[in-house]
C-alpha cells in the first residue's frame, strides 16, 4: 500500500471509530506500530485533528473531509465490475443508483484512466425481467425493519404464505436469498427471491429481539461450520 493511501485509510478508520489503538491500526493496515506512530504524527503536523497518544489510542474530535485518493487500474476495474453486476442483478433502485454513482466516479478520473474499461461484464440477455421485482421492496422492508407477508412457491411447486421479519438478502450460487425470522416456525428461514410469487408489506415494524437478529444467525452458522470441521 502506498504511504498516501495508508494516511488516507488511517483518517477513514478514525472517522468511524471512537478510540483506536496503534496496534489496531497496524493490524488493519498490515504495518508496524512504529509506522503508525510516524504516520499519525505526520497527519497531526498537516492539520488533521487527531487526539491521543501512543499506548492509549487515537480519535478524531472533529469531522474531517479528506478528498478521496485517485484509483489505480485494479481498483477502478473492481468498481466497474461491481457496478455492472448491481445494474444487472440489484433491482431497479440500486441499478439506477449504480449508474449514477459510476457517472460520478468517471467525472473525477484523470485522463489516463478515462478510457479504461474492464473486460468483465454482467449481461442481462437471458434474465427474466420479473425475476428481481421483489428485491427493492424486500430491501427497503429489511432496512426499515418492517414485517412482510410472503406468498411463496417451494421447489415442489407447493404454495405457502408466511409472515416474516426480513433480516438480509444474500446473493450466492447465482440466486438472491432472503434471510428471515419466520413467525410461523419461530426460527430462521431462507427463501429464494425468484420463488416469491407475491409480497405484502404490513406497515408494522419489529424491534430488535435477542436470538432473532442477523448477528445471531451468523453466530449460528459459524457454530455449525466449526462442528462440521471438527467432525472431519
Amino acid at each position: 500500500m502506498r504511504r498516501a493511501d495508508r494516511l488516507f485509510q488511517i483518517v477513514q478508520i478514525l472517522k468511524h471509530r471512537r478510540l483506536t489503538t496503534a496496534q489496531e491500526l497496524a493490524d488493519r493496515l498490515e504495518v508496524s506500530t512504529r509506522t503508525v506512530y510516524r504516520d499519525v504524527q505526520d497527519l497531526c503536523l498537516s492539520g488533521i485533528p487527531i487526539e491521543g497518544e501512543a499506548g492509549v489510542g487515537y480519535l478524531l474530535r472533529h469531522e474531517v473531509n479528506v478528498p478521496p485518493l485517485m484509483f489505480n487500474e485494479a481498483e477502478l476495474e473492481a468498481i466497474q465490475v461491481g457496478m455492472r453486476m448491481v445494474q444487472t442483478w440489484g433491482g431497479k433502485e440500486l441499478g439506477s443508483a449504480a449508474r449514477q454513482a459510476m457517472i460520478k466516479v468517471e467525472a473525477v478520473l484523470p485522463k489516463r484512466l478515462q478510457a479504461y474499461q474492464s473486460l468483465m461484464f454482467s449481461p442481462d440477455f437471458y434474465l427474466d425481467s420479473d425475476e428481481f421485482q421483489f428485491l427493492d421492496p424486500l430491501r427497503n422492508a429489511a432496512q426499515r425493519r418492517e414485517y412482510v407477508k410472503l406468498f411463496y412457491q417451494d421447489v415442489n411447486k407447493a404454495l405457502t404464505e408466511r409472515e416474516v421479519r426480513p433480516l438480509a438478502i444474500y446473493f450466492w450460487r447465482g440466486t438472491w436469498t432472503l434471510l428471515t425470522w419466520c413467525e410461523l416456525r419461530q426460527d430462521f428461514r431462507n427463501f429464494r427471491v425468484d420463488r416469491i410469487t407475491g409480497l405484502l408489506r404490513l406497515n408494522c415494524h419489529f424491534d430488535p429481539t435477542p436470538g432473532q437478529e442477523l448477528e445471531d444467525y451468523i453466530c449460528q452458522m459459524d457454530a455449525q461450520m466449526r462442528e462440521r470441521e471438527a467432525e472431519k
